[in-house]
C-alpha cells in the first residue's frame, strides 16, 4: 500500500463509490490515474455517467477495469436504445471478463428532450423490462430467436458465451415509476444527487416494497445514494460551482422529476430560473457560470435544497456520508469529488464506519455471503 497516498488504508470500503471524471472540464486521459489513486485508497466502486461527446460509457467502463485490480465498476447510465442489443451486450460481456466479474451495467431513462433532439424514441417502462430480460439470457448463452417487441424486431440475437455469473443490471433513476421498476426487475438501483434525506428514504421504501410486491427478496436490491460532496478547502467559486453549479444545471435538464422526488415548491423554482445563470445561460451551467453567477445562485438557491448534501470540513462530510446509511441505502456514491480529494474524507469515514457495512466488490450485486468485513 502506498504511503504517498493520503487515508491509504488496506480495508477496501465496498460501501462507497465515486462518479468518475464528474468535473469540468472533462479530461479522459485523468481516468486511470484516477482509478489507481482509488483502488490504493480502498474505494469500493468506480461509477461512469455518458455525454455524447468524450464520455462514452463503454470506453470508460474498459480504461476503468483495466487500470484498477478491486474497484467495481459500473456505468451510471447508458441508454439500452443508442445501442444495438448484440452491441450492449457485447460490451457488458467484454467489460465483466476485462475486470474479473467486477462490472455492473448501469440503464436509466436518459432526457427526453434529449432522445426528441436526436431523432430517438422516449424510453418505456417496457424497454426497459424487456431489455433486462433479453441481456440476462443472451449472458446465459441462450440464442434469441423472432423478438419482436417494445425494444424492436430483431430476427436472431445470439452473443456465443457464457458469463457465470452474467453482470448485474442496474437502473439509474429517481422517479417513483422507474423505482418501482427497478424493484421488479434490477439487481441494484442508483439514486440522484440533491435528494433530500426525507426523498432518499422515499426511495427506499419505494425499491423494497416493489421488490416484495414482486416475490424477491427486499434486500437482494442494492440500493446507491448519490451524495454531492464538496469541501470547504476548495477556492470559493469552484465550491459555488461544484454545489450550486451542478444543482442547476439538473434543474436545466430535467426540473419537474427533481422537484416532484423532493416535494420542492414550485415558486422557488421560478425565482432560481429568473437568476442570471439561466436567462444567460450559455451551455450547462455548471460549466460555463461565471463567479458572480455563481454568487447569486448561491443566494437564491434555498438552503434545504442542498442542506442534506457532504459539504464542510472531511469529518463533516464523512459525517453526512454515514448518516446516509441510517435513511435504509446500502452504499453511498461521493459525487463531483476526485478519489485524491475524497481522501481526508474516507479517512475520517473510517473512524465511523462499522465493518458489517461492507459489500461484494461488484456494484451491483448485494449478496453478503462470503464477504469478510
Amino acid at each position: 500500500m502506498s504511503q504517498g497516498d493520503p487515508g491509504a488504508d488496506a480495508r477496501q470500503l465496498t460501501e462507497l463509490g465515486y462518479y468518475a471524471l464528474s468535473r469540468h472540464p472533462v479530461t479522459p486521459a485523468e481516468l486511470a490515474a484516477e482509478a489507481g489513486v482509488a483502488d490504493r485508497l480502498g474505494f469500493g466502486a468506480a461509477f461512469v455517467s455518458e455525454r455524447f461527446n468524450i464520455k462514452d460509457a463503454a470506453v470508460l467502463a474498459g480504461a476503468l477495469a483495466a487500470s484498477s485490480t478491486r474497484l467495481g465498476v459500473a456505468t451510471a447510465a447508458t441508454n439500452h436504445h443508442t445501442r444495438h442489443p448484440i452491441v450492449t451486450a457485447t460490451m457488458g460481456a467484454t467489460v465483466a471478463e476485462l475486470s474479473g466479474g467486477r462490472f455492473a451495467l448501469g440503464l436509466g431513462r436518459g432526457i427526453d428532450p434529449q432522445w426528441q433532439i436526436l431523432g430517438l424514441p422516449t424510453v418505456t417502462a417496457a424497454q426497459l423490462t424487456e431489455i433486462a430480460e433479453i441481456l440476462r439470457r443472451l449472458w446465459r448463452g441462450e440464442t434469441v430467436l423472432g423478438h419482436d417487441g417494445a425494444i424492436g424486431s430483431y430476427p436472431v440475437l445470439h452473443l456465443g458465451v457464457t458469463l457465470d455469473p452474467p453482470p448485474p443490471i442496474l437502473l439509474v433513476t429517481m422517479s417513483p415509476r422507474t423505482l418501482r421498476l427497478a424493484g421488479h426487475i434490477a439487481d441494484a438501483v442508483v439514486l440522484h444527487t440533491f435528494l433530500s434525506d426525507e426523498a432518499t428514504a422515499r426511495a427506499v421504501a419505494t425499491v423494497r416494497e416493489a421488490a416484495t410486491a414482486a416475490g424477491r427478496d427486499p434486500d437482494s436490491v442494492r440500493i446507491w445514494s448519490v451524495l454531492a460532496t464538496v469541501g470547504d478547502e476548495l477556492a470559493e467559486t469552484d465550491r459555488l460551482r461544484r454545489l450550486y453549479g451542478r444543482l442547476a444545471t439538473y434543474l436545466q435538464g430535467y426540473p419537474d422529476v427533481l422537484m416532484r422526488a423532493n416535494s420542492w415548491h414550485a415558486a422557488d423554482l421560478d425565482r432560481v430560473r429568473a437568476a442570471t445563470a439561466f436567462t444567460a445561460a450559455r451551455g450547462a451551467i455548471d460549466a460555463t457560470a461565471t463567479p458572480a453567477e455563481l454568487a447569486e445562485l448561491a443566494e437564491i438557491v434555498p438552503a434545504a435544497w442542498v442542506r442534506d448534501s457532504a459539504t464542510g470540513s472531511p469529518r463533516a462530510r464523512a459525517e453526512a456520508v454515514d448518516r446516509q446509511f441510517g435513511l435504509g441505502v446500502d452504499s453511498v456514491i461521493l459525487h463531483g469529488v476526485t478519489p485524491t480529494e475524497a481522501a481526508p474524507v474516507l479517512a475520517a469515514y473510517r473512524t465511523l464506519a462499522p465493518p458489517e457495512r461492507a459489500r461484494p466488490a461488484n456494484p451491483g450485486r448485494n449478496d453478503r455471503s462470503g464477504v469478510r468485513p
